[in-house]
Parts: structure tokens; C-alpha cells; sequence
């Protein structure tokens, strides 16, 4: 038989014939608010084993900012597309000003949703299958709502899900001291506030320095500095050029 199949050039792996296409990898990067955004839908137990609530939330890759949620029985593109309607205007998004970054999900993927970005002027990019880095900030932000102590194991029914979910992200946004951002809140970076804060932090951090400079070894300390760039897979050009400097 492999005698047949080698004079036929057949000895070799043939599973490679029936691989899907090739998916490129998305490079993303964001400057300021309102430039890139990353969303996903996650899921919430209900009340009784195999019920669950999904959970949709859209936030600013480069401040951390939700800038929009939903809750819902299902996961359908209808939904997914009021979300995404709704939160542009809310933001005053322009045509040709933002990227939306999400993985490969049905909702993600669905036609309503693609004809919604292209009459919103909105570039669209999607995860590699199978590639949860390729979405790092939405699968961060999930765990932090999933490791809050007060998330509950399940909840009794959708308006609690929703009474929950209202209370964390006003918090996440407004009160969640970002370790990504300097230390600061989603709201003060995405609505401009982060220059003012960092002055304050340089002034405090300055007379501390004249009380005790033995404290800071006789230099004088200066503030963390936000990012200012953030990535989605940052190239390697970048990465290497940034070893140089």
C-alpha cells in the first residue's frame, strides 16, 4: 500500500488539505479614547442550572471605559446592534474615527451588525479562532467583574442581574483604580482628566520630597505616566524598536 501510495506522492500528511483559511493576525492600537473599542458578550447563571443571562459590554481599549452594557435572555445580532447604535451616539462617534474590535461570535460576525458599522462609518476587526489574546481587554474586564467578592453564584432573575451590573460598572468606571492606567479611573482618562491628576500627584509627591528626601533616596519621585499608545498584539518592529530606545 505505501509503496502505491509513494510512487503517487500520497505518504504525507493529507489532514493539512482540510485546514480553514488563514485568519491575520489584528494589530490595533489606540492613541486616545474613542479610537478603539473592544466587545463581547459573556454569560450569567439564572436561577436554575443551564439558565443563563448574557451580559454585553463594550469598552474603550485605551482608558478601560464601558461605554456601554446590556443585559438579555439571548444572544441575538438585533440586540447587539441596538447596543452598538445607541452607545456611537452617545459618544458622538464620527464616521471614519473608530475601530470596533470583538471575536468571532455569532453576534460579532452577523450581517445587521456589519451593515450597522458600515452606515456608522465604524472599521470592524475580528479575533483569530480559537485566540482569546486576541481580545486581552474585554477577557480582562470580565474577570474582574466575575472576581468581584460581591458577584453573586447565581442570580434570581434578570432585574437582579441588571441591579448588580448597574452597581459594579458606575464603580469600574468611576471609583476602580485601573492598575493598566496609572492607577487612575476609566472615567478620568477617557474623559480627559488624567493631565490635571497626574499634576496633582507630581505637587503631592513633591512636598513630600522636601519633608523627607531620605524617603526617596534624594531624588526627587515623579508620578506614574500613562500609556500612550495601547495595543491589541503589538508588531514585533515595535516591540524591538522600543528595546533600542
Amino acid at each position: 500500500m505505501y509503496r502505491i501510495l509513494n510512487a503517487e506522492h500520497e505518504v504525507k500528511e493529507r489532514r493539512k488539505n482540510h485546514r480553514k483559511g488563514h485568519y491575520q493576525k489584528p494589530e490595533l492600537v489606540a492613541v486616545k479614547s474613542n479610537q478603539v473599542w473592544s466587545w463581547d458578550i459573556t454569560k450569567l447563571k439564572g436561577p436554575q442550572p443551564w439558565t443563563y443571562f448574557h451580559l454585553y459590554v463594550i469598552l474603550d481599549i485605551f482608558s478601560r471605559y464601558v461605554v456601554g452594557w446590556m443585559i438579555a435572555y439571548r444572544e441575538l445580532a438585533c440586540l447587539a446592534e441596538k447596543l452598538i447604535a445607541e452607545t456611537s451616539a452617545k459618544q458622538n462617534i464620527q464616521p471614519g474615527t473608530l475601530t470596533l474590535h470583538a471575536d468571532r461570535g455569532a453576534s460579532m460576525k452577523s450581517k445587521p451588525v456589519a451593515y450597522l458599522l458600515s452606515d456608522l462609518g465604524i472599521t470592524k476587526t475580528h479575533s483569530r479562532p480559537h485566540v482569546s489574546d486576541d481580545n486581552p481587554y474585554s477577557e480582562a474586564q470580565f474577570k474582574t467583574l466575575k472576581y468581584c467578592p460581591e458577584f453573586p453564584e447565581r442570580f434570581g432573575c434578570i432585574e437582579d442581574a441588571r441591579a448588580f451590573c448597574q452597581t459594579f460598572f458606575l464603580w469600574y468606571n468611576t471609583q476602580h483604580r485601573h492598575s493598566g492606567i496609572s492607577l487612575m479611573t476609566p472615567q478620568m482618562v477617557h474623559y480627559g482628566q488624567a493631565p490635571q491628576v497626574l499634576k496633582q500627584r507630581q505637587k503631592t509627591l513633591s512636598a513630600a520630597f522636601v519633608n523627607h528626601p531620605q524617603r526617596f533616596k534624594n531624588k526627587m519621585p515623579c508620578p506614574q505616566q500613562l500609556p500612550q499608545k495601547v495595543w491589541i498584539n503589538k508588531p514585533c518592529q515595535v516591540k524591538e524598536t522600543a528595546m533600542l530606545t
